[in-house]
């Protein structure tokens, strides 16, 4: 990011810090792409298979052990590994971490340490100023949101943004309800129903609070953090949407799309 910084600064260009943190999150994106395609494809391969999974188990409702050897070679005819989507999420908490602990030292105002910033550097050249403008389309990317009484209520506009796209990317993620089969005996049924109800609650309250808790941190943190996570958000909303479409919010989008007809 430093080095970005210094490129952006040598041709004059205003805003030079938030535009680093919009490039280096839009790299970090793109390198981490392959990882989150195979993620996202794992899991629509995981809901796909949903209806096997329920043949088997009803197939094996006697035997655990038959159970699980047919659903492991479920996975491996269709080339699923379960854990695989596990994996792009925990590669990326060390870069979210060390990308945090950046943002928070080198934008000003933001209660972080610029020196120990600069004595990492390799390269006495890529030394930061002590004083870097931290202004980015009129906000300031070293003040928090939750300092509005000082600064401003536009600043409330931050974690309201950040909320909203996560919620975009949260219900598009929604998994799709479990199918029934005709002739299933009642007791399958309703344990099916029974599983739909909960699964759909966790859903549901995970598509809420994770907006809630996202724009809280929002709110929390200086914008520059807000710039970063926005920026990754809404690339991640267009990747999961070029491999799946709309997911969870196929039926407000046709909603939506209807409405706009009439």
């Amino acid at each position: 990011m430093v080095l970005i910084f210094h490129g952006l600064q040598a041709t004059h260009i205003p805003g030079a810090l938030g535009f680093a943190i919009i490039i280096l999150t839009v790299l970090i994106r793109f390198l981490a792409w392959p990882l989150m395609t195979s993620q996202i494809k794992a899991t629509k391969k995981m809901g796909d298979l949903k209806p096997h999974l329920e043949e088997l188990k009803q197939k094996h409702k006697d035997d655990k052990q038959a159970l699980a050897s047919a659903q492991m070679a479920l996975y491996k005819e269709h080339g699923v590994n379960p854990a695989g989507g596990c994996l792009p999420a925990l590669i990326q908490i060390p870069v979210f971490i060390a990308l945090y602990q950046a943002i928070i030292n080198i934008i000003p105002g933001a209660g972080g340490n610029l020196d120990h910033v600069n004595s990492l550097l390799y390269s006495s050249q890529l030394k930061l100023p002590a004083h870097i403008d931290p202004n980015f389309f009129g906000l300031n990317l070293g003040v928090k949101p939750s300092e509005f009484g000082k600064y401003g209520v536009g600043l409330l506009m931050v974690p309201f943004i950040t909320a909203f796209l996560t919620f975009i990317q949260s219900k598009m993620m929604m998994l799709k309800a479990i199918p029934h089969h005709k002739g299933e005996p009642q007791k399958e049924t309703k344990e099916k129903e029974k599983m739909e109800d909960t699964m759909s609650a966790v859903q549901s309250q995970m598509v809420y609070l994770m907006p809630i808790m996202i724009g809280y941190f929002a709110f929390s943190f200086p914008v520059g953090l807000a710039v970063y996570w926005n920026v990754y958000t809404i690339l991640g909303i267009i990747q999961q949407h070029r491999i799946q479409g709309w997911g969870g919010l196929a039926d407000i989008i046709g909603k939506f799309q209807i409405t706009n007809t009439k």
